[in-house]
């Protein structure tokens, strides 16, 4: 299949939004005698693509896509009103599902597959979205300077052992502010700022670039330990450098509190738009994401973890071992987004 037929990317600014929104427009009549589902995802992997003509050699529905940040997205939908063509939007991270749905963009969906094969605390309360992989964001550590058996909890990387030998990214990343979101669950307001008052006293740098940057800061030895998503390390054993696959040997996967309440896990997730002009097509492609098609797919394709039990992962993945997750409801990330920033910005978290 022609990807530019069906697939444009937003980029930033009004002339190029208008661009993109005429452009679907164009897509939408020529293939008006055709079945179709117009997907709005921030999720930038090719390997997705296989994912869309999987579902439509299922169903022969077409699928066309725009490609954007996620908060671009949300606001081009919030733009297009009742006139919006999206059908579904898709995001990586909890705490962006959340905003969507406080911009009244989400739809609930009654679906027994999705209720039945998505945990509850994967999903919104009221299934108006709904997680499809996950993501364990997990202590990783230079396994020449540090033994396993000295890590424990996220709790734990508030301790002067760590000074100066941890790792992470900045307060702007929404990885992280759902982590702290997630802290707030458990550990409340008061506790929480604490424990990122002292983390960021462990800082070995400032925080900068993204999780690949910690990854790779730990492999160098500029830091003991970091904090990142699983997915990004295999990336680095796959890669034909062998430099690459030096990084991976070098770095070890930690999955913090296994003797509480379990590793924080966030997800990539989506859900149906209140105005989508082809909502059963749209229905039917979110139940397709559950299929063990799918989900098989973005365990293999992404390394991510899939969220329908029994699904078998990647084999690198898989080589982390199984691990007790957190089970507090992703959608607490959103709620405690707004508060998480602020114990951020107040204990220096840059």
């Amino acid at each position: 299949m022609n990807k530019f037929s069906r697939r444009l990317f937003l980029g930033t600014g009004a002339a190029t939004l208008a661009v993109a929104g005429s452009q679907l427009t164009k897509v939408q009549s020529g293939v008006a005698q055709t079945k179709q589902v117009n997907i709005y995802s921030s999720r930038h992997y090719n390997t997705d693509d296989e994912l869309y003509d999987g579902f439509t050699r299922q169903t022969g529905i077409k699928v066309n896509i725009i490609e954007g940040k996620d908060d671009q997205l949300i606001e081009r939908i919030k733009s297009e009103g009742v006139n919006s063509p999206a059908d579904v939007l898709i995001t990586v991270d909890a705490g962006r599902l959340w905003r969507a749905e406080e911009a009244g963009l989400f739809a609930p969906v009654r679906s027994q597959k999705l209720t039945e094969k998505i945990p509850a605390n994967l999903r919104h309360p009221d299934n108006k979205w709904f997680g499809f992989t996950k993501r364990a964001r997990v202590i990783m550590y230079n396994k020449a300077k540090v033994d396993p058996a000295t890590l424990s909890t996220y709790e734990n990387l508030s301790d002067r052992k760590w000074r100066k030998k941890l790792v992470i990214r900045s307060s702007s990343n929404i990885y992280n502010q759902s982590l702290v979101a997630g802290l707030i669950a458990t550990l409340g307001e008061e506790a929480t700022e604490e424990w990122c008052r002292d983390v960021v006293r462990n800082f070995a740098r400032s925080p900068q670039g993204n999780d690949r940057a910690q990854i790779e800061a730990v492999a160098s030895g500029l830091a003991d330990i970091g904090v990142a998503n699983t997915y990004y390390l295999p990336r680095y054993a796959k890669d034909k450098s062998p430099a690459k696959q030096a990084i991976f040997e070098k770095v070890g996967v930690f999955f913090p509190n296994q003797n509480d309440r379990g590793t924080h896990v966030n997800i990539s997730g989506g859900g149906l738009m209140r105005n989508a002009p082809n909502r059963s097509n749209a229905i039917a492609f979110l139940e397709y994401l559950v299929s063990p098609y799918a989900q098989a797919f973005f365990a293999q394709g992404n390394n991510e973890y899939p969220v329908v039990p029994g699904t078998p992962l990647d084999p690198v993945v898989g080589s982390f071992g199984q691990f007790k997750e957190d089970t507090t409801n992703v959608s607490a990330y959103g709620t405690n987004n707004a508060m998480a920033v602020k114990i951020m910005d107040r204990a220096g978290w840059k």
